[in-house]
């Protein structure tokens, strides 16, 4: 047996076909065939145990494209516990384009990555440019879980804002990113709303998200609601 159908093999071993009828359900976009069923905590462990055999974990990064949605997300564990920040981003760039779901695009980005958020900007920069959906999803989502806090500047909601886009899971990671952007940078963000500098569906599902937030207090909801657009919305 080689190496990838080894991999596949314990990955159906810890097969839960009833969590993989209610995972299916939430990525459409992903053929049901193509999900085995590994419920988190067993997939992590799973992808822990093989990181710690450095021949077999280099091995599995190297057999892209993967067959299974598990296998994928056993890919973005491991590069999530790179310590080396070159070898990380590098290893992003080959495995983000095969990338094609919200869950997998989602996972937590690696903890190196804490520690560089200065070089990694020119990163994000590049996969907002992107022609690939969970690319810039991607980047996205590592602006609004690194840059929202004590590294924020203004012109990152800028970026986000900048990317003229149809796709649904673009325009939910923007008012995703604005909704939490509201939660944590109140002041700079908001102009974003009010001059209508956003998409009028991204624009009210900024609010709903915000309105829904615990972290927005009851003054800045009631004024929030006030913002509400109408129009064609999608």
């Amino acid at each position: 047996m080689d190496h990838k159908n080894m991999i596949q093999e314990k990955l159906f071993a810890l097969q839960d076909l009833s969590y993989r009828d209610f995972q299916s359900k939430l990525m459409p976009t992903v053929d049901k065939e193509k999900v085995i069923g590994v419920r988190t905590p067993a997939l992590r462990k799973f992808a822990k145990e093989l990181a710690k055999d450095r021949e077999a974990a280099a091995r599995f990064l190297e057999e892209l494209p993967h067959t299974y949605y598990e296998e994928n997300n056993v890919h973005s564990e491991l590069i999530q516990s790179m310590g080396d920040y070159e070898t990380c981003v590098a290893e992003l760039e080959r495995f983000l384009p095969y990338v094609d779901n919200w869950a997998t695009c989602d996972m937590k980005s690696p903890r190196v990555f804490r520690k560089h958020h200065k070089e990694l900007l020119g990163p994000i920069r590049r996969w907002l440019a992107s022609d690939h959906t969970y690319t810039v999803r991607y980047a996205m989502k590592l602006l609004m879980d690194h840059y929202l806090e004590e590294d924020f500047a203004p012109e990152y909601p800028e970026w986000v804002a900048a990317v003229e886009t149809e796709e649904y899971y673009l325009q939910m990671m923007q008012a995703w990113y604005f909704a939490t952007a509201l939660a944590k940078q109140y002041e700079a963000v908001i102009p974003f709303l009010t001059e209508q500098r956003l998409a009028l569906w991204t624009h009210n599902k900024t609010i709903q998200k915000a309105v829904e937030s615990y972290r927005i207090t009851p003054q800045q909801k009631e004024y929030l609601k006030t913002l509400r657009r109408k129009g064609e919305d999608k």
